[in-house]
């Protein structure tokens, strides 16, 4: 069992947040057969932290995926903070193809994981309607976006995108239909 974050001294955070930024690109990069030790190398830390943190590849992967969830889910409470909602739900549809796209190359280790008996996505669902919900409820009480809109259809339609506009070629598309999809939750708001 791993520590929770949240009772680890600032240096053993740091060193595990480095830890699970970088398996999410090793994973990615290449592949679920990444060595553990060559994750642990380019963090900075050594074997046995990384193994402190994430006693198993299998526990490393749920934490890594589980990680860029968070992130991705607790932007839109910052993005509102900073922007007007239909912007900041704008800039969240970014933020989340950014997180599909990694989702996707660390797909293998995260089939591994699951075929070991980890459930990396027990909460995917719960986390990101929340957060797109906040968004559209944020936005539909300023009148800049529909009401009768349900998270889970957003995040259907950012899922169909990621899916056929995935590569990094395709990024230009990507914002395209990205703004099609804002335009059609402004419609009936008379903005």
């Amino acid at each position: 069992m791993t520590t929770p974050p949240s009772v680890l001294r600032a240096d053993a955070r740091r060193n595990r947040e480095r830890i699970l930024e970088t398996a999410v690109r090793a994973f990615a990069e290449k592949g679920a057969d990444v060595p553990i030790d060559a994750i642990a190398k380019a963090a900075g830390v050594g074997s046995a932290t990384l193994y402190r943190h994430f006693p198993t590849r299998e526990a490393l992967v749920e934490a890594a995926y589980r990680n860029e969830l968070a992130r991705v889910c607790d932007s839109a409470a910052e993005l509102l903070a900073d922007l007007p909602p239909d912007r900041a739900l704008r800039r969240w549809m970014d933020g989340f193809i950014d997180y599909l796209a990694a989702k996707e190359g660390m797909a293998d280790a995260l089939r591994a994981a699951v075929a070991s008996g980890a459930d990396p996505f027990a909460e995917t669902l719960d986390k990101l309607g929340a957060a797109i919900g906040s968004l559209l409820h944020a936005g539909a009480e300023a009148g800049l976006l529909r009401s009768d809109v349900d998270p889970f259809d957003v995040g259907l339609s950012l899922a169909g995108v990621a899916l056929i506009t995935g590569s990094p070629a395709q990024r230009e598309r990507s914002g395209r239909l990205l703004d099609l999809i804002l335009d059609g939750l402004r419609y009936g708001t008379d903005k």
